[in-house]
């Protein structure tokens, strides 16, 4: 049960669906991405990919560069960062609104946080809430420099935990002229609480393993893992929430990659425990639009946290009828309705 509890806890984190959708393979793809549309080849006057590398505090990160049709390295181009969920890859959903908004004429980067994915950092898997962030900075950093880039239309975009992440970096880096989020999860708030709060009265409890587990890895021990279960499918159904039961489906079955897992260094809850995705929030002073399905158990913390954006008046609250956390990931329906929304949001602000 213990398992179940920490293996769902987990998928909340990591955050995703995709019931009914054909499984997509990795293996099919030149670049391995497994989201629907993918690139499969780069063609002249068409949207291209670009695996790249690049160096961050020392660490190779991997990413990929989506450049709009009839690229033009000489001419300027807004261009968009792409925080992926927590957990997820960018191969699945953040190359997937990355590769789209290309598509709307924007240059966009989406990496594989450090510690995790094909980049760099030992041991691997850490889920920590400055390195989150500093990744963003660092996609920033290398997005800017990349031919073609109009440093002053630099855009944000975070799904799923990368919003809370992104959230965050956007209160301090003033290089992001505007900031979408889509399913934001409060990565902090949901490792300290439970999802939906649940897990209050263990919080205390928790924190004595995470505790004991750093000890552990510092000492040379043993790194120990949260959310490495796992399930089978009657236990899946079982799951309390959608966003649990539609996450396992998109990650382990639907779009799986395997470069993508749930598990995250039991020693990370140290610094996601005392995080809080929406603290100081009022320091974004640019245009924020927030993203969310109106059926998503996720939805109470994009609620929670459009209010305390009191920074900017320049913000909108918009909720795609129907959906779940994870449908807003793949369901064509609703990543165009995102997209309409993302395209006149970042066509204004940039």
């Amino acid at each position: 049960m213990k398992r179940t509890i920490k293996a769902t806890f987990m998928a909340a984190m990591v955050g995703m669906s995709a019931l009914g959708a054909e499984a997509a393979d990795y293996k099919q793809n030149p670049f391995t991405l497994v989201y629907d549309g993918a690139i499969a080849k780069n063609e002249p006057g068409k949207v291209n990919i670009h695996p790249v590398t690049y160096r961050l505090n020392g660490l190779n990160i991997a990413a990929n560069v989506y450049t709009p049709a009839n690229y033009d390295p000489a001419k300027k181009y807004p261009a968009v960062v792409v925080a992926h969920p927590n957990g997820g890859v960018k191969e699945q959903v953040a190359g997937l609104y990355a590769q789209r908004l290309a598509e709307q004429g924007y240059i966009t980067v989406a990496a594989d946080a450090a510690y995790q994915g094909a980049s760099e950092g030992q041991p691997r898997n850490v889920d920590k809430p400055a390195n989150r962030i500093e990744d963003i900075h660092g996609m920033a950093d290398f997005i800017s420099q990349y031919a073609g880039v109009d440093q002053q239309r630099l855009g944000l975009l975070g799904i799923c935990g990368g919003g809370g992440y992104s959230l965050a970096a956007a209160q301090t880096d003033k290089r992001f002229k505007a900031l979408a989020t889509l399913s934001m999860f409060n990565s902090g708030r949901v490792r300290r609480n439970g999802y939906v709060d649940s897990q209050l009265e263990t919080i205390l409890q928790r924190l004595q393993q995470a505790s004991a587990a750093r000890a552990q890895e510092s000492a040379g021990g043993e790194v120990l893992y949260a959310g490495d279960a796992n399930l089978t499918d009657e236990q899946i159904a079982k799951l309390p929430f959608a966003l649990y039961r539609q996450g396992y489906e998109y990650y382990w079955k639907t779009y799986a990659h395997p470069n993508s897992t749930f598990k995250y260094t039991m020693s990370s809850l140290l610094d996601l425990m005392r995080f809080d995705a929406t603290n100081q929030i009022e320091l974004i002073d640019k245009p924020l639009l927030m993203i969310a399905g109106s059926k998503a158990d996720s939805l109470y913390m994009s609620k929670e946290a459009f209010p305390k954006a009191s920074g900017t008046q320049d913000k909108e609250l918009f909720l795609l009828d129907g959906a779940t956390h994870i449908e807003t990931y793949w369901v064509p329906e609703y990543v165009d309705a995102a997209m309409g929304k993302l395209t006149t949001f970042y066509a204004r602000t940039l």
